[in-house]
């Protein structure tokens, strides 16, 4: 009788640790599947990205294209404005633009706001015609958010600056020029020397 009490139990052991594992793997797959990783190599230093891909997926799957392609690799920050933001992605050190892909569609209704340290996606007038170019927050920016935009769109949202803040700061105050019939472009070129999905 005592044998088959203690075999009872190790049976309940064995099936609630089977159910714990499980649990675990489920839990960790999640959150592989929710958090990206991006590491920007520049030439000022490194910074590092958290992607909302379950607050943004349309435009966080478009910027890992960009990335698993290399098309981000040798860009520059060519559009620096002081105490506002960052922009990059788009042209190389020559000033020439890259190869795109198709716009991708405003998530901007994910209300995430433009605080400082976000990542959004830079696009014209037009409120779905972002492509490649991203710009990072340098102060709280909620007149880009949707519900203060005068265009009833805003500015998407898709990550933030886990590592590198400092980094973000010092290119937000390099000194800046005309060139190619752009303003606000950086002197000294800010180069993006690669893209990097960590995990």
């Amino acid at each position: 009788m005592l044998k088959k009490i203690k075999y009872k139990y190790l049976l309940y052991f064995l099936l609630f640790f089977s159910i714990s594992s499980c649990s675990d793997i489920i839990h960790d797959n999640q959150k592989t599947q929710e958090t990206k990783l991006i590491k920007l190599s520049t030439n000022m230093g490194d910074i590092t990205l958290e992607l909302f891909q379950d607050k943004a997926p349309e435009t966080v799957a478009n910027f890992l294209k960009y990335t698993n392609e290399g098309k981000l690799n040798g860009t520059i920050f060519h559009r620096v404005i002081p105490n506002f933001m960052i922009q990059g992605g788009g042209h190389l050190q020559d000033m020439s633009q890259i190869d795109t892909f198709d716009p991708v569609i405003n998530e901007s209704s994910n209300n995430i706001s433009n605080k400082k340290g976000t990542i959004a996606m830079a696009r014209t007038s037009s409120p779905n015609s972002a492509t490649s170019q991203f710009f990072i927050n340098l102060r709280d920016n909620e007149f880009l958010d949707k519900a203060n935009s005068a265009d009833g769109y805003g500015y998407c949202v898709f990550g933030q600056v886990t590592d590198g803040i400092e980094i973000v700061e010092q290119i937000g105050a390099v000194s800046t020029g005309n060139n190619a019939g752009h303003s606000d472009v950086p002197i000294e070129n800010i180069i993006i020397n690669e893209v990097t999905l960590i995990e």
